[in-house]
This record gives C-alpha cells, sequence and structure tokens, in this order.
C-alpha cells in the first residue's frame, strides 16, 4: 500500500489519521458520556482525566491531517456525491472547532494547559475572559454531540454504501 492517496484508495497516512482519529473520538465520547452518565463514580474517575488531553491530541492529528488531505487533494478519490463532501467538510470543521472553544474556555478561566506534561499555555491572575469561557460553555458540548450526529450518519451512509449495488467506499478507507 502506498504512502500518498491515489484514485482508488486512501494511502497509509490517511488510513492511520482516519483510524487513530476514530479511536480517539471513540474514547472521548465515552469520557464525555461517563461524566454526563456516571458523575462521581469510578466509571468517571477513570475515563474524564483523559477528555482534555485527548482532545487536544484529536486537534493537533485533525490539524496534520488537514496538511495531508491539502498535500494529497489532487490524488484522492472523489467525493460520491456533493452530500458526502460536505459532511465530510462539517465533520473536519466540527473536529477543529471542539477542542479550539474548549480551548478558548480553559484560556479564559486563567486556568494553565499542559496536557501530557506538554505546557501549551500558561494560567493567569485577575479578570477572567468572559467571552472565552461563554464561546466554550455555550458550544463545546453542544458542537460535540452535533459531531456525534454527524459520524453517526457517516458510517451508516458508508456501511449502506457498502450494502447497495451503488459505489463501495469502505474499501477506500479499509486498505486491503
Amino acid at each position: 500500500m502506498a504512502i500518498t492517496d491515489n484514485k482508488q484508495r486512501y494511502g497509509n497516512v490517511s488510513r492511520l489519521l482516519h483510524w487513530g482519529l476514530a479511536l480517539l473520538i471513540i474514547w472521548q465520547f465515552l469520557s464525555a458520556s461517563a461524566r454526563f452518565f456516571f458523575e462521581d463514580t469510578s466509571i468517571e474517575a477513570f475515563f474524564w482525566p483523559t477528555h482534555k488531553p485527548v482532545g487536544f491530541l484529536i486537534l493537533v492529528l485533525m490539524v496534520l491531517r488537514l496538511v495531508w488531505a491539502l498535500v494529497n487533494v489532487k490524488r484522492r478519490p472523489e467525493s460520491v456525491n456533493l452530500l458526502a463532501k460536505l459532511g465530510h467538510v462539517s465533520m473536519y470543521l466540527l473536529l477543529f472547532a471542539v477542542p479550539v472553544v474548549a480551548l478558548f474556555r480553559q484560556y479564559g478561566a486563567g486556568r494553565s494547559f499542559d496536557p501530557f506534561g506538554i505546557p501549551v499555555f500558561s494560567g493567569f491572575e485577575g479578570e477572567k475572559i468572559r467571552w472565552m469561557i461563554d464561546l466554550g460553555s455555550d458550544f463545546h458540548s453542544t458542537l460535540g454531540w452535533i459531531l456525534l450526529a454527524l459520524i453517526v450518519g457517516h458510517i451508516m451512509m458508508a456501511v449502506w454504501r457498502q450494502k447497495s449495488d451503488k459505489t463501495s467506499v469502505i474499501p477506500r478507507m479499509w486498505g486491503k
């Protein structure tokens, strides 16, 4: 299998980024669900501390994925239709926006952020930046659940296309 993409299927780097992000996103929704449904339990205590660092890792991998997609834009398989293209663009935007608004909230609250011990920004004393906190508080969770709905739709459409006599898209990203 080639490292770069081609018109028939995605290359090793695209597949690694896709499936790596998929696993991290599953973990992220498990941690959010643990926080929502199992607050103050050992389940939440296990998952929740990883939520911020994994979210940051998703952001970093999304930036890499966007750069890689742009490098391969002429070689990639064609979108099946306009709706598929819009769905992918929406997921890309949300995979960027969800962690960014969380970072705004973290910074605006004056809290430092050092995922995996890597300092991203320092905290500060004094007045909090209300608009940053509000942006994160108002949109992080909502956009995250919208992202989950798009991901479920993405999976359902890929399976539907595979089972119907339409264009089979799963082999493009699964690799063989």
